[in-house]
C-alpha cells in the first residue's frame, strides 16, 4: 500500500482527489474510493507501538491486543471513506484529549517502567493531533460538496472476561448531539442492526448499556465540526476469541455485510433530513468497479466458459434409442454422453483460489461467492453424468418439486378445457420454424443465427455462446406453439444473452445461482403476456412436474413414459421427449422450475419492476442487488425488454388468468 505525508493527504483531500494508503510511518490509513457525505472511522483497530515504547512497555502485544478493537477496520472495509489508526491505543488514545491520551497507567497498571520523556511523549501527541488535522480536513471536503457530514465511529468491548453474556451485541452510544434524535437516525440505525443474521448468534440492540462516557471523538466533532454528526457504535466481541485474539472470519463476514447495510440505510436517511441532498442510497457507494472485482470476474470467465450443462446431458444416441423404445415399450434406454473436457477435480481447485475476500463491495462480494458455491455443485452433477450419483447433484443443484408445486400442478391437470384450448392442427415443420423465427428476431431488433439441429431434445434452444437459435429438425408445432417459442427462446433466452454481453462483467453471462429457475419462469410469463400461453401448455409444465417427481420416487423410464402416455393422454413422441427431459444425465430435475418459476415472477412482477431481470443471466435472489448495480451504473439496463409492461400482467384470456391466479 502506497505511504504518503500528512501535506500530500490534505492536498489530495482539498483537490477532491481518491486516495487510498497509509500515512508514512505506517499511524493511520485513510481511504476515499468517492467522495460522498458519511465517512466510517475505526479509531481503536491498530496494534502499531513503536520501538523505543516497545521495549519499555509492560504490557505484552498479546495484553495489548485484549484492550484494543482489533478487527474493526475490516468491520468497515466495504465504505467508500473510512479512517482507520494503525497506532495502538497504548501509545496514544485517540478518544481521550491530548493531555490524557499517553498513558502512565492503563486498566490498573503501569503502561511503562519508566516514566516517558517529553520527547517521547510529544511524538505520541503530535500523531494524535495529526489524524484530528486529517479528520478536519475530510470532514471540510465533504461538507464543501454535501453541507452536512456523518460519521460512524466504530469501536468493540470486551464480554467474556468483564461482562456477562447478556451483553447487547450492539450498543449504540447515544450521549452525543441532540441533532441525532431530531433526525431519527438512532431509530433508523437500530432497526437496520436488529435485521443483521450471525451463525449461532441472537442479535440483540441497546444503547448505552456499556459506556455512559462521552469520548473525545465525539467532544470534539460536537465542538469543532459545524454540520457534522458523530454516531459512535460498540460491537461485542463476538467474532473473535478475546483470550487468544484469534478471530471468527465467518462472523466477520456477516458483521461486515450487515453494517454495510444498516450503515447504508443510515446514511441514506441522514442525507434525505436536508433539502440540499436528497440522494438515492445506491448514491452513496462508489460508480467505479473494484479492481478486485474485475480480476474475480476475468478469471471465473475463462474457468466457466468451458462449462455448458446442455451440451454434457443431452444423449449423443438419442434416435438410435427412442427407436428401439418404440419397438419394445418396456425397453429402459441406455444413453450414452459426451466426455467431460474439464478435469474436475482442478476446476474445483481453481474456484476455490479465487481471491474474492479481496472485493470490498459486500453485494457483489456475496454474488460472487455464491456463483463459485453454485459452479462447486454444477462440475460435481457433470462429474456423475449417466451414473446414479448425478441424481443426487441435481437435486443440489435445481432442487425437486414442493408439495405445493404437486398440487399446482394436479390443479392444472383438472381444468376443464375452454374453446381457447382446442388443439391446433401441428403443420409448422422445422424449415418453417427457422424461417419464422428469423423474421421474428429482425422485428425484435435481435441479432442472431437461427439453424437447424439433430442434437437437441427440445423443440428449440439457445446456444449462448454461439449467439444461436437451434431449431430440432424433427420438430412440428401449431400456429400458437410457434408464437410461444419466438417469445420464450428469441424474447427471454436470446434476449438475455444479448444484455449479458452488453455488462462490464462477464458473471452476467456465466449465470447466478438459479438463473435457469428465474430464466424460465421469465420465459413462460412472456408467452403469457404474448397470448401465446394456453391451459394445454400449462398442463405440459404441469406434467413436468410430475414427471421430475414419478422420477425421483424411483418409477422406471417405461413406467414413467406409460403413464404419461396412458393416463394423461400424451401422444407417443411428446410422451418419449418428457420422459428423456427428465431422465437424461440419470436424472434431471431441472423441468419441474418451469411452473414454479413462472409462478415466482408472475406474483413479483405485481408487485414491482421486473426489468432488471432481463439484464443477463441472473435471478430473482439477486433482483434487489440489480437494482444498486444498475443505479450506481455497474449493470447496463435493459433496453429490448420486448412485450414487457409492468402496467399489465395479464393476458387477454380471462379463464387463463383465472386459472395463472390460483397458482400458489
Amino acid at each position: 500500500m502506497r505511504k504518503y505525508t500528512e501535506e500530500e493527504i490534505i492536498q489530495a483531500i482539498k483537490s477532491g482527489k481518491t486516495i487510498h494508503g497509509i500515512f508514512e510511518d505506517k499511524s493511520l490509513e485513510i481511504k476515499i474510493k468517492e467522495y460522498v457525505p458519511y465517512i466510517c472511522t475505526a479509531i481503536h483497530a491498530g496494534n502499531n507501538l513503536r520501538e523505543e515504547l516497545s521495549k519499555i512497555s509492560l504490557f505484552t502485544p498479546e495484553e495489548r491486543k485484549k484492550e484494543e478493537d482489533l478487527y474493526t477496520n475490516e468491520l468497515i472495509s466495504s465504505f467508500p471513506v473510512t479512517l482507520t489508526a494503525l497506532d495502538s491505543r497504548f501509545e496514544y488514545d485517540l478518544n481521550r484529549n491530548q493531555k490524557k491520551c499517553v498513558y502512565e497507567k492503563a486498566w490498573g497498571k503501569k503502561v511503562y517502567n519508566r516514566k516517558l520523556t517529553k520527547e517521547e511523549r510529544a511524538v505520541s501527541l503530535d500523531k494524535h493531533a495529526r489524524f484530528y488535522r486529517i479528520l478536519n480536513a475530510l470532514v471540510f471536503a465533504i461538507k464543501e460538496k454535501f453541507e452536512n457530514c456523518l460519521i460512524i465511529d466504530i469501536h468493540s468491548f470486551n464480554w467474556q472476561t468483564r461482562l456477562k453474556e447478556s451483553a447487547p451485541v450492539f450498543d449504540i452510544r447515544t450521549l452525543c448531539p441532540k441533532k441525532i434524535r431530531r433526525l431519527n437516525l438512532l431509530e433508523v440505525f437500530e432497526k437496520k442492526l436488529k435485521e443483521i443474521r450471525l451463525p449461532n448468534i441472537i442479535t440483540t440492540v441497546d444503547k448505552d448499556t456499556i459506556s455512559k462516557e462521552t469520548g473525545y471523538m465525539v467532544s470534539y466533532v460536537s465542538e469543532n465540526l459545524s454540520n457534522t454528526t458523530i454516531i459512535p457504535l460498540g460491537i461485542k466481541k463476538i467474532y473473535m476469541d478475546e483470550l487468544t485474539g484469534d478471530s471468527y472470519p465467518l462472523v466477520i463476514e456477516n458483521l461486515r455485510n450487515g453494517l454495510f447495510h444498516a450503515v447504508l440505510a443510515t446514511a441514506a436517511h441522514f442525507t434525505s433530513r436536508f433539502e440540499n441532498i436528497n440522494i438515492s442510497k445506491e448514491s452513496l457507494l462508489p460508480k467505479d468497479l473494484d479492481p478486485a472485482v474485475i480480476k474475480v470476474d476475468t478469471a471465473l470467465g475463462k474457468l466457466a466458459g468451458q462449462i455448458d450443462t446442455l451440451q454434457y446431458v443431452n444423449p449423443i444416441n438419442l434416435q438410435q434409442e427412442k427407436k428401439k423404445f418404440l419397438e419394445r415399450r418396456r425397453y429402459e434406454p441406455k444413453f450414452h454422453y459426451r466426455q467431460l473436457r474439464i478435469d474436475p477435480y482442478e476446476f474445483r481447485e481453481k474456484l476455490y483460489k479465487l481471491p474474492v475476500s479481496q472485493i470490498s463491495d459486500p453485494p457483489l462480494r456475496e454474488l460472487y461467492r455464491s456463483v463459485i458455491d453454485s459452479f462447486a455443485v454444477k462440475i460435481e452433477l457433470l462429474t456423475h453424468i449417466g451414473t446414479p450419483s448425478f441424481l443426487y447433484n441435481s437435486l443440489r443443484y435445481y432442487g425437486e418439486p414442493s408439495s405445493l408445486d404437486i398440487a399446482n400442478a394436479k390443479f392444472l391437470l383438472h381444468a376443464a378445457k375452454t374453446s381457447d384450448d382446442m388443439a391446433e392442427e401441428q403443420n409448422i415443420d422445422a424449415e418453417q420454424i427457422k424461417a419464422e423465427c428469423e423474421i421474428a428476431a429482425k422485428n425484435l431488433n435481435i441479432e442472431c443465427n437461427v439453424i437447424l439441429s439433430s442434437k437437441i431434445v427440445a423443440n428449440a434452444m439457445v446456444d449462448g455462446a454461439k449467439r444461436t437459435l437451434l431449431i430440432n429438425k424433427k420438430s412440428k408445432v401449431s400456429r400458437k406453439e410457434l408464437t410461444s417459442l419466438i417469445y420464450h427462446e428469441l424474447g427471454v433466452h436470446m434476449t438475455t444473452t444479448i444484455n449479458a454481453r452488453k455488462q462490464p462483467l462477464k458473471v452476467f453471462i456465466i449465470g447466478l445461482p438459479q438463473n435457469t429457475y428465474t430464466q424460465e419462469g421469465l420465459a413462460i410469463m412472456w408467452e403469457y403476456l404474448s397470448n401465446s400461453l394456453n391451459l394445454d401448455r400449462l398442463r405440459q409444465l404441469a406434467l413436468r412436474v410430475l414427471a421430475v417427481e414419478m422420477m425421483i420416487k424411483g418409477m422406471s423410464f417405461s413406467t414413467v413414459f406409460h403413464t404419461l402416455n396412458n393416463d394423461y393422454r400424451l401422444s407417443v413422441d411428446a410422451a418419449f421427449t418428457l420422459t428423456t427431459r427428465v431422465f437424461r444425465g440419470g436424472g434431471f430435475t431441472k423441468d419441474y422450475l418451469y411452473l414454479s418459476g413462472f409462478r415466482d415472477i408472475i406474483n413479483l412482477a405485481r408487485k414491482r419492476d421486473i426489468s432488471p431481470l432481463l439484464t443477463g443471466k441472473v435471478s430473482i435472489e439477486f433482483i434487489k442487488t440489480l437494482d444498486q448495480l444498475i443505479e450506481r451504473k455497474i449493470v447496463v439496463a435493459p433496453d429490448n425488454t420486448n412485450i414487457y409492461n409492468k402496467k399489465k400482467i395479464s393476458s387477454d384470456n380471462q379463464i387463463l388468468d383465472y386459472l395463472v391466479s390460483c397458482i400458489k
